[in-house]
């Protein structure tokens, strides 16, 4: 009895076609998931969507909803408002310490991130260049920054020291460089090509020409990111307005907030300006809440291209 051994060229092509068959198959996350799986996550993802929707929608239900609807729903908060009215949006906007607080809170925001942003990137850059003077110090400083942060005792000692108590700037100066912005910023500015920087040093460019020439342009999506996090940390900035703003007069609208809606104090027509009829008081709290969130929501959508790249920042190494 005589076996047939296969030849030289068919189990070649055996094995290729072997190999081909393993390397053509797809991993298991890019298969399509089955129907039941599909179920789960399009029912997982409705949840999660309702949760924050509802809330929501409560909120800017109540705050357009007219007397009649809030003592219907027994005082409480309002799902669908049978009467719409806007006169809490007109009262609250109307002057007094909603609007005043409002101006505030959009002026600290806009001056404390572009204060931000220019600090950060300066300090940034000079951390990322190989050869700058001091920059291993000051580099093992900022990490020592991320991993203790001063207490509040001597942070309200430093801030009372500068005279700076019942200032605006108590709210800008002492924050004005987040550490963990720094290190995010310092490693984008690392992963552009070095070869930029040799030509504009070649070209006699100075370091503030290459970093508002060069290295800036090509930041925009850290700049977005990193602004995105100044901003709403200022326009939420509610701590150190308690513990440095002592003047009803200059509370931002974080205090404001506080007051008028977690401490459901009642709200009068000299506070949010002269009306002849008060809207109901849970309407005026909830249209404050609602004026509070727009803000940040409204700036979103114009960094929202710059944002999806720039989240990624550090999580692909090429």
């Amino acid at each position: 009895m005589t076996t047939t051994q296969p030849s030289l060229d068919e189990a070649t092509i055996g094995d290729s076609t072997t190999s081909r068959s393993r390397t053509s198959k797809r991993p298991v996350w890019m298969e399509k998931p089955n129907p039941f799986v599909q179920l789960v996550k399009f029912l997982a993802l409705l949840i999660s969507v309702a949760l924050v929707i509802i809330p929501f929608w409560s909120i800017i239900a109540t705050s357009i909803a007219d007397q009649k609807t809030i003592n219907d729903s027994g005082g409480g908060m309002v799902m669908w408002p049978k009467g719409v009215t806007l006169s809490a949006y007109a009262s609250v906007l109307s002057g007094g310490v909603v609007t005043r607080a409002m101006i505030i809170s959009i002026l600290i925001t806009v001056v404390g991130t572009l204060l931000s942003l220019v600090t950060t990137a300066g300090l940034a850059y000079w951390l990322s260049r190989p050869r700058a003077a001091g920059a291993k110090p000051m580099l093992l400083l900022v990490l020592g920054a991320v991993l203790f942060t001063p207490g509040i005792i001597p942070s309200y000692l430093v801030v009372r020291q500068l005279g700076l108590i019942d200032s605006w700037w108590s709210l800008i100066l002492p924050v004005m460089v987040n550490a963990f912005n720094v290190i995010v910023m310092r490693a984008f500015f690392q992963d552009l090509p070095q070869e930029l920087f040799e030509s504009a040093a070649l070209d006699g460019a100075s370091s503030l020409t290459t970093l508002t020439r060069i290295v800036l342009p090509l930041s925009k999506a850290v700049l977005a990111v990193i602004g995105l996090f100044y901003a709403v940390s200022y326009w939420n900035a509610f701590f150190n307005a308690l513990l440095y703003i002592q003047s009803s007069d200059k509370w931002p609208m974080a205090l404001v907030l506080r007051t008028f809606v977690v401490n459901q104090t009642t709200i009068g027509g000299d506070q949010i300006g002269a009306t002849e009829v008060l809207p109901p008081q849970l309407s005026l709290q909830m249209a404050i809440l609602v004026i509070a969130i727009v803000p940040i929501l409204v700036v979103y959508p114009f960094i929202q291209r710059h944002f999806a790249k720039g989240v990624l920042i550090g999580a692909v190494k090429g």
